[in-house]
């Protein structure tokens, strides 16, 4: 039977979705996005992926978060969206905000990872024809490189952008220090960088601690969080042991040793008090980082349909109290 021609939701941007301001600019992002770190690379089902892609731009998700090595293997996941692209998200490309990275390690040799210009364009356009597109709406630098001068690598995104293969510059996971060069340098090329990406949730609290978060919007840069869910430790799947199923059990980036026997007992507070508010612990996890009026977006991992569906219900669900906030905060903190 041949899969029948794709059509995008007419309701797509009435279905309950709402968009930021991303800092001082003209973008207006969901407040999810569809991250392709897992779960979209070769080794996953490419229906599967397609199902999902679709999925979430029916459903007004149309930020889809990329990176050079995403994958599993390195490249895939790009490749699995320019087949999705070729095959149905082409007539949708100008509705579409999509972005990728280079920083780290991609190919053999010294040229393969890190920051310097000749890796980060090499990188761009090999994502372009990866992704099987012109341009990509932004382009980051995906970790800060001690060894490069910052004015090299920041220079390469300033090109990128004046190309045309980029339409606006971030970076991510820099430390405060050393965003405060690439903001000031960006700024001063007439190229102001539109986001900053960084790991953020109820465990790890470093963009407040560091003054990631204040800084960036002070400089007009929006914030787009990543692993809201701390790997999977912010649901119940790791309550009761690890499931053979798991990402622990099966050597992935979250590791056993993350599971100490505090960060349980904190896990299953955390549960407590989201069952109280009638929601899931996922759900209450999302909820706390969109409560965040410095948040412009929360990029969402996904390995169904269903999963991006419960991650959806959030948007709906209630406000948090100061004392619901100061409890997970005495929970967190301990």
């Amino acid at each position: 039977m041949i899969d029948p021609v794709y059509a995008a939701a007419d309701d797509r941007y009435d279905s309950g979705m709402i968009y930021n301001r991303c800092g001082r600019s003209g973008i207006l992002l969901p407040k999810i996005s569809l991250g392709w770190w897992h779960n979209f690379g070769d080794v996953d089902p490419l229906a599967n992926s397609i199902k999902k892609a679709h999925y979430a731009f029916d459903h007004g998700i149309n930020h889809f978060d990329l990176a050079n090595n995403y994958g599993p293997s390195y490249g895939s996941a790009e490749e699995s969206f320019g087949y999705i692209m070729e095959k149905s998200l082409r007539p949708y490309r100008d509705e579409l905000f999509i972005s990728t990275k280079a920083g780290h390690d991609m190919w053999p040799g010294p040229y393969g990872n890190h920051g310097s210009r000749k890796y980060l364009l090499a990188s761009l356009d090999q994502s372009l024809k990866r992704m099987k597109i012109d341009y990509v709406d932004v382009f980051y630098s995906h970790v800060y490189d001690p060894e490069t001068p910052i004015e090299e690598t920041m220079q390469a995104l300033v090109d990128a952008v004046r190309s045309g293969k980029a339409l606006y510059a971030g970076i991510s996971k820099y430390p405060a220090d050393k965003a405060r060069i690439a903001y000031d340098y960006l700024a001063a090329r007439d190229v102001p960088c539109l986001l900053y990406q960084g790991r953020y949730n109820m465990l790890n609290r470093e963009p407040e601690t560091e003054g990631i978060l204040s800084q960036a919007e002070q400089n007009g840069t929006g914030f787009i969080a990543f692993s809201p869910l701390a790997q999977g430790l912010l649901t119940d799947r790791y309550l009761n042991g690890i499931p053979e199923d798991s990402r622990v059990a099966r050597g992935g980036y979250l590791k056993k040793e993350a599971l100490t026997e505090e960060t349980i007992g904190k896990i299953r507070r955390l549960n407590d008090m989201a069952k109280r508010r009638g929601q899931s612990l996922a759900q209450m996890s999302l909820g706390w980082l969109l409560y965040h009026p410095t948040v412009t977006s929360v990029i969402i991992g996904a390995s169904s349909v269903e999963q991006i569906a419960n991650n959806l219900q959030v948007l709906n669900s209630p406000g948090f109290t100061d004392e619901e906030l100061r409890e997970i905060d005495s929970i967190v903190k301990g």
